[in-house]
């Protein structure tokens, strides 16, 4: 699966040197709103440490984690949706990306520039979610219009879906965010296919300094608080912190973040954070060539499973011979998992489970 994460918020509020820890890609980041114009698109590593295990179980030398990619959407401003601050175009870049990871400043720092004077994070939440409501309503009234050039044609549907639309675009102008609209299955597909903004699942990511890290603060709270209404998660990082890391080899790394009394990277346990708003799971191919990850959608039955791997799997599908990873570890692999009965054959209704070791069997 390619999945994509857009990196929202306003200027300088850590987006790009989040986004630099990826590794892989640089954005420019820099003390002045607007230093990143086009968007960055940077594919990093899914952290497993489960694959560590399954390597060494099997002694193949070829490990393939999962991949997620990250898109670096400049920073927004109030007016963006009339395009300001070049807005239309770093609105536009949002709408192709699966969830929404929306960086807050939660930090106090005067050698810092705020576009808006002074760090409020309740505020600047509401400055971004309101652009995003202005783009997505000229999406609805587009609709909406050309639904009205129809009704003429006598189609009832048509005319129910005006009533949906109508509906949703007084949501909006009441300042209420897409995913908030209570519809129907049926009225939720009327619009699904404008890919709506702030239809989209939000993760909030609350910079911190490094002495907040671990207990957060006032700002921190301000975050929990908006994000409690919609059930979201709130991950806390320090960008600063995150920058260091970036250019410390692992065993280093490992060291200073036992040092600060951190459990993992800010941006591993946003990538986590990630994979449960979106409803993911991993399971794993393992023998002596190869050990990979793949991603998929959490209820996907195992024909679903194999076509993650290649459609012929999927066309094919005669069974899945299925380990779950705790009795892979325990009975050391797959023959002693095998020689215990941990060894299951699932057919085509099985629901893949996160942390299933599979070996497909198909027909070509």
């Amino acid at each position: 699966m390619n999945l994509r994460v857009g990196i929202v918020g306003l200027p300088n509020v850590g987006k790009s040197t989040l986004f630099n820890s990826l590794g892989e890609a640089t954005a420019e980041a820099a003390n002045f709103p607007f230093c990143t114009i086009d968007p960055n698109v940077g594919k990093v590593l899914v952290p497993d440490v489960r694959l560590a295990k399954l390597k060494e179980l099997t002694g193949t030398k070829n490990v393939v984690p999962a991949t997620i990619e990250f898109v670096d959407i400049a920073g927004l401003v109030k007016g963006a949706a009339e395009g300001k601050g070049k807005g239309n175009a770093f609105l536009s870049n949002i709408r192709d990306v699966d969830l929404i990871l929306h960086v807050v400043r939660c930090f106090d720092n005067d050698d810092i520039v705020h576009v808006e004077g002074s760090v409020n994070p309740d505020r600047d939440i509401h400055i971004i979610n309101d652009e995003l409501i202005l783009k997505d309503m000229e999406s609805v009234i587009k609709r909406i219009s050309n639904l009205k050039k129809q009704v003429k044609s006598g189609d009832k549907k048509v005319a129910s879906h005006i009533d949906v639309m109508e509906r949703l675009l007084q949501h909006m102008e009441d300042g209420h965010v897409a995913r908030a609209f209570e519809a129907t299955d049926d009225e939720k597909v009327v619009y699904g296919d404008l890919f709506l903004l702030t239809n989209k699942p939000v993760l909030f990511a609350a910079n911190v300094g490094d002495d907040d890290l671990n207990t957060g603060n006032d700002y921190v709270e301000q975050v929990r608080a908006f994000a409690a209404g919609f059930g979201d998660e709130v991950e806390l990082f320090c960008a600063k912190i995150e920058e260091e890391l970036r250019q410390l080899p692992d065993d280093e790394r490992d060291m200073f973040l036992e040092e600060l009394e951190i459990e993992s990277a800010g941006l591993d346990r946003l990538i986590r954070a990630s994979y449960r708003e979106l409803g993911l799971a991993t399971y794993f191919t393992a023998g002596e060539k190869e050990v990979r990850a793949w991603t998929i959608i959490n209820g996907t039955k195992a024909p679903g499973a194999a076509g993650v791997i290649h459609t012929d799997f999927e066309k094919g599908f005669i069974r899945a011979e299925t380990i779950a990873y705790d009795d892979y570890i325990a009975f050391n692999g797959e023959k002693g998992a095998k020689e215990n009965g941990k060894m299951r054959q699932e057919g085509k209704e099985y629901l893949v489970k996160d942390g299933d070791v599979l070996l497909f069997r198909f027909n070509v």
